[in-house]
């Protein structure tokens, strides 16, 4: 036994070590273009948080959630889908608290603190009060289907009646199930099936992730004969159906169970349509990932022209208010200075103006200053004062506005704007081509290169 257990933990060290899979690798890839910001390089989440956009990174792996009443076989699905004994079984209410079951480089469990900053996403269940203190993760090196890609999270048995929970399990399951990529549920046989704390649940969870929601009667053989088996799923059925929400065409329930060789029965086994389902959810993620990817690139194309746009128009309505500024102020000091200048041209001699303009330049002169002069030195005066008053309280006010004009919006400096460029040129050249060669290699699993463009 210890030799096999040895050799299966080198298998799986190998395998971590070795090559992963293309959907891995895709979403891996993706998740760093968002966070890296080694060797200098910048992430999509710190170039659109530049422009005001907020990101979210990729998961790099599903979450799948399952649930159904106490003793339904959610851990024993778990067990036999990573092939290791990671969650403990039995009719006795093993999982009290919310377990997250994930691959990783060595066997190790953490506690409730460890799994929230391993998990961020999920750190608002710390407002559920005593959540965390039922919350866990088992990490294992399995690598068997697509558990790479799969994180689970193991929920309580659910039960009716006086059972007493450390926390609100309800609204716990109902904030998760928002959070999930796909929600197992699964139905006891053995006189659980109809838990209404189950059914209550799943009614409510089918309100907004009803597309998420995969039905399974668990442990189908241990329901009898054929006949009885199809008895329970009539009366989960029905249960179901009486639930507005759930009434729907297409309702699918296959029947699973761990295949056992020491127990062999001969009830159909739908295991393997529940990898299947795991396995879509996956191939969902990678394509939704790559879309997303696209559209968040043009997101930040735009919002970084945008920026360049409205830092050109800035500079513009800038120019044109330092002109506008330079204009009133010019005229603002320009009128009681030309004023002056008419006065004391006035109160200087002839011979020193000919002297200074010559005969010429004299009279020229005084054809235009002596109308000003004359009317000036007719006025008497107290009229002088009111004039030189409002010719000073004018060029103030002008002086005022040319302040308040000649304001300028921010602009952005050279430099910024060359960052900012680099970063446009950076999403558009460089993530769109690496984005268009991830998803040539993910259809490349599908396709032939024929139909390749």
């Amino acid at each position: 036994m210890s030799g096999k257990n040895k050799s299966r933990s080198t298998t799986n060290a190998n395998a971590v070590s070795g090559s992963i899979s293309c959907d891995e690798r895709i979403l891996r890839d993706c998740h760093e273009m968002y966070t890296d910001t080694s060797s200098g390089s910048v992430g999509l989440i710190t170039i659109a948080e530049s422009v005001g956009v907020t990101l979210l990174p990729p998961r790099k792996k599903i979450t799948v959630m399952l649930m159904g009443n106490h003793s339904a076989g959610k851990s024993s699905f778990i067990n036999w889908y990573v092939e290791e004994h990671i969650q403990k079984t039995g009719v006795a209410i093993e999982t009290q608290g919310f377990t997250f079951v994930t691959s990783g480089r060595k066997r190790e469990s953490l506690t409730g603190n460890a799994t929230l900053h391993l998990y961020p996403h999920f750190k608002p269940l710390q407002e559920f009060k005593g959540v965390s203190e039922y919350l866990g993760t088992e990490i294992c090196t399995s690598r068997q289907k697509r558990f790479s890609l799969v994180t689970f999270v193991d929920t309580p048995g659910l039960v009716d009646g006086d059972m007493k929970y450390p926390f609100d399990v309800d609204d716990a399951i109902l904030w998760l199930g928002k959070l999930c990529d796909l929600v197992l549920v699964f139905f006891d046989p053995m006189g659980q099936a109809l838990c209404k704390r189950t059914l209550n649940i799943v009614e409510k969870l089918n309100e907004t992730q009803g597309d998420r929601l995969r039905f399974y009667l668990s442990k189908a053989d241990e329901a009898g004969g054929e006949s009885d088996r199809q008895r329970v799923m009539m009366q989960i059925v029905q249960e179901l159906c009486k639930r507005p929400g759930l009434n729907k065409c297409g309702f699918d329930m296959p029947t699973i169970y761990v295949p056992n060789t020491n127990k062999p029965s001969r009830c159909v086994n739908q295991i393997e349509e529940v990898c299947r389902t795991i396995e879509k959810t996956i191939n969902q993620t990678v394509q939704h990932t790559l879309n997303a990817l696209e559209k968040d690139c043009e997101v930040i194309s735009d919002a970084i022209t945008d920026t360049l746009s409205r830092d050109r128009r800035c500079s513009v309505e800038n120019r044109r208010a330092r002109c506008k500024g330079c204009a009133l102020g010019l005229l603002g000091f320009a009128t009681p200075l030309l004023l002056l200048f008419t006065l004391v041209l006035g109160s200087v001699s002839r011979e020193m103006l000919d002297l200074v303009l010559g005969a010429n330049g004299t009279e020229t002169l005084a054809l235009y200053l002596s109308p000003v002069v004359n009317a000036f030195q007719s006025m008497s005066g107290e009229v002088q004062l009111y004039i030189f008053g409002g010719l000073a309280l004018f060029s103030f006010i002008l002086i005022i506005l040319a302040r308040f004009s000649s304001r300028t919006q921010y602009t952005l400096s050279g430099k910024q704007k060359r960052q900012l460029q680099e970063k446009l040129e950076y999403v558009q050249e460089v993530v769109k081509t690496q984005k268009k060669k991830l998803y040539e290699e993910y259809l490349r699993q599908s396709v032939g290169d024929q139909d390749m463009n």
